[in-house]
């Protein structure tokens, strides 16, 4: 069952019951559009508080998304500026931070990830957006410790966190939240 749902604040919403669904869960497009999925065993009225309950993140994310569409579009010679200071910068600081914390990993490679800051294989090779040199440098180190950590924990379990958290000083949760301030554009 799909359907659209006005609410009072959002405006319209796209609201799902589906077989697949395990859990409710709320996405926010680009384009501004609200979905709201939610499995059969729940009410559609116990969905719809789910939702009344996640307004204010919905309006962010909006607003987020809105910003983003507003914020110059990067030229082909600003990204290619970006990927050669990347290629530049990037693989020696994963070196660095490799032979500080005494991990071992595989490759670097550098792409125009729009999706992800980085990522990490199970063979321990290493991919990092070419967007990370728009971050903060101790932000870029923290993206870069979380892909070193997936060569000893290739998930995000409690022993992961605990690993980043300790190779970052105690600050994974508060480094984690300032991240989450910036956008890939």
């Amino acid at each position: 069952m799909k359907e659209i749902f006005v609410h009072p604040t959002l405006g319209e919403i796209t609201i799902s019951c589906t077989r697949r669904s395990t859990r409710t869960t709320i996405s926010v497009r680009a384009s501004g559009e609200v979905r709201l999925s939610f499995p059969p065993y729940l009410s559609k009225r116990k969905a719809l508080a789910f939702l009344d309950s996640k307004v204010e993140w919905i309006k962010a994310s909006q607003q987020k998304y809105a910003e983003r569409a507003a914020a110059p579009a990067l030229t082909a010679e600003d990204i290619e500026r970006l990927r050669a200071e990347a290629k530049a910068t990037l693989p020696g600081r994963v070196a660095e931070l490799a032979a500080r914390y005494g991990l071992q990993y595989g490759r670097v490679t550098i792409r125009a990830a729009r999706t992800k800051w980085g990522s990490c294989t199970a063979r321990g090779d290493i991919s990092l957006s070419l967007y990370l040199m728009t971050l903060p440098e101790h932000l870029r180190d923290y993206i870069i410790i979380h892909e070193l950590c997936h060569t000893v924990h290739h998930n995000h379990s409690p022993r992961f966190h605990s690993l980043v958290n300790e190779l970052t000083g105690g600050r994974e949760r508060e480094l984690a939240r300032e991240l989450r301030q910036y956008t890939i554009r």
